[in-house]
């Protein structure tokens, strides 16, 4: 219910809720991509990150502010489908499957209004991760990931000593994105259709 309320200025159009868990197949590369983040100890990382580096008071009144589940989301969904922060925010108001992978499992949008997430918001949202963060986020991503047996502190190669620009390094962040894409390669394969026949 908390996402909820992050985003309560933008669900309250008219019309039935839509469902977005009902709505987006379980086999959808999006939704698969979606399950494999340990969402809620990202989001607690991220919130005591801001809240010791950018200590304020609520305001009173006005909109609350967009939950930073659904920020990291589409920080990480814009990496993964190559889009710009415009795109990728033009792309949350139509995409229910970017709804489903923000948090968003139940909407009722209003037509009128353009954007779900300001171009703004996501860009500002991103220059408060600071390398401390994203170190933390890729641990917590890596160690899930072991966890659920799609990676192995094995194939962990960190390279201590200095390297020149462009060069290629294996990086916690590079093993990590390589245990994924093998995940999802591997659950793309085992849904491919079987080739039709040929007609008479």
């Amino acid at each position: 219910m908390g996402i909820l309320r992050h985003l309560q200025h933008w669900l309250i159009g008219r019309g039935p809720h839509l469902q977005t868990a009902e709505f987006v197949p379980q086999t959808h590369a999006i939704r698969l991509w979606a399950d494999t983040f340990p969402w809620d100890a990202m989001v607690q990382a991220v919130e005591q990150s801001f809240a010791r580096r950018f200590p304020k008071k609520r305001p009173q009144g006005g909109r609350p502010s967009v939950s930073p589940r659904v920020l990291l989301a589409l920080e990480l969904l814009k990496h993964e489908l190559g889009a710009s922060d415009e795109d990728i925010c033009q792309r949350l108001r139509t995409d229910v499957a970017l709804l489903y992978a923000c948090g968003l499992r139940e909407v009722q949008a209003d037509r009128a209004q353009a954007h779900f997430v300001l171009p703004e918001t996501l860009a500002q949202f991103r220059r408060h991760i600071d390398p401390d963060l994203m170190d933390e986020l890729v641990a917590i991503q890596a160690a899930a990931a072991m966890e659920e047996g799609r990676g192995s502190p094995a194939h962990l190669l960190v390279d201590t000593f200095p390297s020149e620009q462009g060069s290629q390094r294996v990086t916690d962040a590079t093993t990590l994105y390589k245990v994924q894409k093998k995940f999802f390669d591997s659950s793309s394969r085992s849904r491919v259709k079987a080739p039709r026949r040929p007609r008479p």
